[in-house]
């Protein structure tokens, strides 16, 4: 059954891929600063999280699926962090998150039963030197995920994506050549990192009615970092 699905974010990276798995089958709406790239089938409405009310959008009165994509990398040791890097990774990784589920709960409820996809990071459960403040961001992303998971079942479902490092946009720096390529590979036991359409995968089965039975989840899709030591 074709279900309304809407995606803060969705021009490039994780987002992209998401909505253009699930396109053919579903009314993708993709809220975003940019209409660049946006997969054909899918339905653009401009929007920028940090500033914008997205009640005000033209969405249908109900939304089966939800995914929050948008993200930050700071990596910096703690002690050249500011309380202000703090402050801004919360406001892209959760205080947006928070202030769009408040404002879409009355579309959310209308469904038979909405799925929730947010986005962790493998640093949450991993202790990550030099990770201090998006593994804050998003601790709070999974702790408020369980939470209303909690609170509103079995309205809707929330699961949570913890992935580790992702070839995307958002990472380029980091892998902005074959050497480190090759050496933030060789961290994981299954000697690559991560792609777009390995998380956009999972967040598909997670939106969709083979998963009805999952909610409160974190799930670690992270090339065993987060709970294997090979030797």
């Amino acid at each position: 059954m074709s279900k309304n699905i809407l995606l803060i974010g969705g021009s490039y990276g994780i987002g992209h891929s998401i909505a253009t798995l699930l396109q053919d089958d579903h009314n993708i709406y993709i809220a975003s600063r940019s209409n660049e790239n946006i997969p054909d089938k899918c339905t653009h409405l401009k929007f920028d999280v940090s500033k914008d009310a997205i009640d005000e959008l033209e969405l249908p009165e109900t939304i089966d699926g939800f995914v929050y994509c948008p993200g930050s990398i700071q990596l910096k040791p703690f002690k050249m962090m500011s309380s202000e890097s703090f402050e801004t990774d919360m406001k892209i990784n959760f205080t947006g998150l928070v202030k769009s589920v408040h404002a879409l709960l009355p579309k959310l409820k209308k469904s038979e039963q909405a799925s929730l996809v947010f986005f962790s990071t493998v640093a949450v459960k991993v202790g990550m030197p030099f990770h201090t403040s998006v593994a804050a961001a998003k601790g709070a992303i999974e702790g408020f995920a369980k939470a209303l998971a909690a609170e509103y079942a079995p309205s809707f479902r929330v699961n949570v994506i913890a992935p580790s490092l992702t070839d995307t946009p958002l990472a380029e720096k980091l892998l902005s050549n074959d050497d480190k390529k090759e050496k933030m590979a060789k961290r994981h036991p299954l000697n690559r990192v991560g792609t777009d359409k390995d998380i956009a995968t999972m967040a598909a089965f997670l939106l969709g009615d083979q998963s009805s039975w999952m909610t409160g989840q974190v799930l670690g899709v992270d090339g065993g970092m987060s709970t294997l030591n090979p030797q």
